[in-house]
């Protein structure tokens, strides 16, 4: 699993990132406004400092600094637009309705066991006139054979990609995982044969690629230091094929230095979207300012990825479930979603599964091993497993009496996990356990956190996704690495529920009861033994002003149910099937 859009913070943008200071900041939209129902007839590239208004969608959120390059394959710092608007999947996948939607591709599907077959839509041109045919799916594919390539691993078990010819891609498995194989479907993006043939592999994965060739509804028409800025194809494939056009003729995405500088831009009408933590946002979304999120109520946002408590399983005490469960025991997340986020999110379930998941949780294993906040519990846990508070301190000491003091570490500038780590300081303060927020900066963290040089440390890297396969993949993964990049910081070994997870991978995305047989034992494993601590969900942070767009999605009446969201991997998710549905305000 690759990278995607976690957390949106002041300063950086959660992901690995390199992410590149501001060169001052950001600037309301530059050039004449024209009313908002004015509609102009923009020539073929128009000048990126005099769009009209009323044709331009204004985001924020994603990108925190100069545009790093244009390169899909780089789906974790490549510009805003770069994957999905730019460069297109074969499918989407539709998160409400819990399915795979045709994109690239009309249809898929399993002409055997281990044999998937996939039809293109016929008539997709690249944007550079040619045509888009099977050739380049499997080229595409093929990438994935150099080492470095994101997708390396699929080819443990893609045993061969052929174009059977120019509409039809066959692909032949040794073994079929599908719950991965689905994953793959929608978030692999197609490049061009006839233009990337010759690259090498530093290139492809390390090139800015300068002039993007997509077959997507945008293309770049300008960048800045703040700023990326894309312009609509009036020639995209989808206008006829899918019956669909995005509304804005032009989209800048801009980095935004700090989330009080989104606010103001929001408040000015100079943002349109803003995917950013704004902290009392709620406020001015019951007030009379022109701002809407998905829900009128709490939690306002849409859930995105769950926020865990990751002790590292290799150092005492957190190497004993009987510790980790008292930890879980003695931390007040109704504090932190109240007090820090202003139930701008949900505190987890005691599996973690997203909200969306909720049909694969199930209820009598966490009626019998879940945990609640219960710092009497915590203290009596504790106390039964040997730790014991030996020199009055009203610290527990590890049961050879050695001192237990932890320190939880997140990045400095992410002010609400800041936060958060406090909290969780002070509550398993009251049950005996000593813990000391850390905040190194994000680059410092990831290394700490990838050589397992932590005691405990917080992460959100597993967003909503076609299957709970991939947050269980990211919970028991093996083998432990020496350097742990992306999975299983915590450095759990557990081959049974590593097994399982293999195992998983192999069902059908349509056996809803097979996944759900394999998936209860998984959580029993995770509630026995909690490898990661689930805290709260994480919001898909999406605050829209209607001063210019309007029918943003919402809960209520028939608004879109799609995402309102421009994060990196999310527009594949309906980000960009929102696009379509948003209107001018004016009209």
């Amino acid at each position: 699993m690759r990278n995607r859009p976690r957390k949106i913070i002041p300063l950086l943008a959660a992901g690995l990132l390199a992410v590149t200071a501001c060169s001052g900041g950001p600037s309301t939209p530059t050039g004449p406004a024209p009313s908002q129902g004015q509609s102009q007839g923009a020539p073929a590239d128009a000048d990126p400092n005099q769009l009209p208004r009323g044709e331009t969608l204004y985001t924020t959120g994603t990108q925190w600094g100069p545009p790093a390059n244009f390169n899909p394959i780089r789906e974790w710092d490549s510009a805003v637009g770069t994957k999905g608007l730019v460069y297109e999947s074969l499918f989407h996948y539709d998160t409400t309705a819990a399915k795979l939607t045709p994109w690239l591709a009309e249809s898929g599907s399993w002409t055997d066991d281990t044999t998937y077959e996939i039809k293109l839509r016929p008539g997709i041109k690249w944007s550079d006139g040619q045509p888009f045919t099977a050739k380049d799916v499997v080229f595409s594919f093929e990438l994935g054979k150099m080492e470095t390539i994101p997708y390396h691993n699929l080819w443990n078990w893609l045993q061969k990609a052929e174009a059977v010819d120019d509409q039809t891609a066959r692909f032949t498995f040794s073994t079929a995982n599908y719950q991965e194989w689905d994953f793959m479907l929608y978030t692999r993006t197609m490049v061009p044969e006839h233009i990337w043939k010759d690259r090498s592999e530093k290139e492809v994965l390390d090139g800015i690629n300068e002039n993007p060739v997509g077959t997507g509804a945008y293309k770049f028409l300008s960048k800045d230091q703040d700023r990326v800025t894309l312009q609509r194809r009036d020639d995209w494939w989808g206008k006829t094929a899918l019956n669909m056009e995005p509304k804005p003729r032009y989209i800048v995405d801009i980095a935004t230095p700090s989330n009080e500088v989104a606010m103001g831009l929001l408040l000015q009408k100079g943002l349109d979207l803003s995917n950013n933590f704004l902290p009392g946002v709620a406020n001015l979304v019951q007030g009379n300012f022109g701002l809407t999120t998905y829900y009128n109520e709490p939690p306002y946002m849409l859930s995105a990825n769950t926020a865990w408590l990751v002790p590292n399983t290799a150092k005492k005490p957190m190497d004993d479930p009987a510790f980790r469960k008292a930890l879980a025991s003695s931390i007040d997340v109704k504090k932190i979603v109240e007090g820090v986020y202003g139930n701008l999110v949900k505190a987890a379930s005691p599996t973690g599964l997203l909200p969306q998941w909720d049909k694969y949780v199930d209820q009598d294993v966490v009626a019998k091993s879940g945990f609640a906040f219960d710092a009497a519990k915590a203290k009596k846990l504790l106390a039964d497993a040997g730790y014991k508070d030996g020199d009055g301190d009203g610290y527990v000491e590890n049961k050879d009496g050695s001192k237990i003091s932890l320190s939880l570490i997140v990045p400095s500038g992410w002010t609400d996990w800041m936060e958060s780590a406090r909290s969780i300081a002070a509550s398993a303060k009251a049950a005996g356990i000593q813990i000391t927020p850390d905040f190194p900066d994000f680059n410092a963290l990831v290394e700490k956190r990838g050589k397992g040089d932590f005691d405990l440390v917080i992460n959100n890297e597993r967003q909503l996704s076609n299957s709970p396969y991939t947050y269980y993949e990211y919970l028991f993964q093996l083998p432990i690495q020496k350097q742990q990049n992306t999975v299983n910081f915590g450095r759990y070994e557990n081959k049974k529920a590593w097994d399982l997870v293999q195992q998983l991978d192999q069902v059908k995305t349509d056996d809803t009861a097979g996944m759900q047989k394999i998936i209860s034992q998984l959580q029993q494993i995770h509630l026995d033994d909690l490898p990661v601590i689930p805290l709260w969900y994480n919001g898909l942070w999406a605050q829209s002003s209607t001063s210019v767009w309007k029918n943003w999605p919402a809960e209520a009446g028939s608004a879109p149910k799609t995402p309102a969201v421009m994060w990196r991997n999310w527009l594949e998710l309906g980000g960009f099937e929102t696009l379509t549905q948003i209107q001018p305000a004016a009209s």
